[in-house]
């Protein structure tokens, strides 16, 4: 075993890739631990040839992923649920898929970023810019066309004459001692270094603010602020009534859509009858949209029995005498153009065909309150028929 603490390792070249995973092979049947393959592409078989066990990279990343998924997951609950509570659109306090797409990115961006610092920081022991390889004959061959194995002097076997013989019998050529090279010291805080910090600091605000505050108002930069249009809610000096933010024009009416009548008018008899039927489909719609924008309000089951938790006055009940001798067209009607300055309209929340489909579904949660005696009757004869079915 050579003591000598200067020498890094013997290295050797091969031409082919093939003499290379012969090589290497050899070199781990020898009992050598500290060796190492260099080449200027990777070769199939080789970590088997080296005898190299799986990269433990793995696990690092499989921890950070979970930890990424986990930690963004609680701060959006804690943030939405716990600390700034909000109802957004009828949502629940924890709406889970509505952070999916955030959780993957984040887990993916922590589980990346997180194995690239394992492996520069801890697998290559970086920042470490003084590589005994660096520079060397063999450094250069072997990432260009040439094969290299190197075995270190730290193996427990390593004897130089030993070693050198052993990289001829296996066909090596160029044998060549790597030496460690001399550790160098310096002191970072030198005169000159603090002086070119200083310079660089002060060359770096100057620039910043003057391209800041004084280049990007100059033209051609500024074009982005001084350019030909209307800020929404700002003075026009153009239009006559001196509004930027302009309404459609009166009487005109989009192609292919037939405006709602009643538009505008909360109280009146005179309403649309329903032109859709209470189908699974549109049922199901009613159902999603209720819960949605009106539950909040009105309750699940349209009781009065709000999901706000206080947060704003319950809406009333729908199971009213009242409410239920309602037309469908009111009851849209009411949906469209609110009532009474209390409720809003959902024009811009719901289309047409989801507002017939919420009515369809309160008529559903009415009926499913307040049965009928023929409701009963129309169960038992279907209880009956099934029986006689199944005997």
């Amino acid at each position: 075993m050579n003591n000598d603490k200067k020498i890094f390792g013997i290295t050797a070249l091969f031409d082919t890739p093939n003499e290379i995973i012969k090589a290497a092979k050899k070199v781990k049947d020898a009992g050598y631990k500290y060796f190492d393959v260099n080449t200027p592409y990777p070769i199939h078989g080789m970590d088997k040839a080296m005898g190299l066990k799986s990269s433990k990279l793995g696990y690092v990343t499989l921890f950070f992923g979970f930890f990424g998924a986990s930690s963004i997951l609680f701060f959006m609950w804690w943030t939405l649920a716990v600390n700034y509570p909000l109802v957004i659109g009828g949502k629940p306090y924890f709406p889970l898929p509505a952070f999916v797409p955030i959780t993957f990115e984040f887990t993916v961006l922590n589980a990346v970023i997180s194995t690239f610092i394992a492996m520069i920081a801890v697998v290559f022991n970086m920042p470490f810019n003084a590589h005994p390889l660096h520079d060397s004959n063999y450094i250069k061959n072997v990432s260009s066309d040439k094969y290299g194995v190197v075995i270190e002097s730290e193996d427990p076997k390593f004897d130089e004459n030993n070693v050198k013989e052993f990289l001829r019998s296996l066909g090596g050529k160029s044998i060549e001692i790597i030496y460690n090279p001399e550790k160098q010291t310096f002191k970072v805080f030198q005169p000159r270094f603090v002086v070119f910090l200083i310079i660089v600091a002060i060359i770096t605000s100057l620039s910043t603010y003057v391209t800041l505050n004084k280049l990007m108002y100059m033209p051609p930069f500024d074009f982005m602020m001084n350019q030909n249009k209307g800020s929404a809610q700002a003075e026009s000096t153009f239009f006559y009534d001196k509004h930027e933010m302009r309404e459609p024009v009166k009487g005109t009416v989009a192609r292919g859509f037939i405006p709602y009548a009643f538009e505008g008018v909360v109280d009146t008899n005179e309403f649309y009858s329903n032109p859709f039927l209470p189908t699974k489909e549109n049922l199901e719609l009613g159902q999603k949209k209720f819960l949605t924008f009106c539950s909040p309000c009105h309750g699940d089951y349209a009781d009065g029995n709000s999901r706000l938790q206080g947060q704003f006055p319950p809406g009333p009940t729908l199971h009213s005498a009242r409410v239920i001798g309602f037309s469908d067209g009111k009851l849209y009607n009411i949906i469209t153009n609110g009532q009474n300055g209390i409720m809003p309209s959902y024009t811009y929340q719901t289309t047409r065909e989801e507002r017939w489909a919420i009515v369809n579904y309160i008529r559903v949660l009415q009926r499913a309150q307040n049965p009928k005696p023929s409701d009963f009757t129309e169960i038992s004869d279907t209880n009956k028929e099934s029986g006689n079915a199944s005997n």
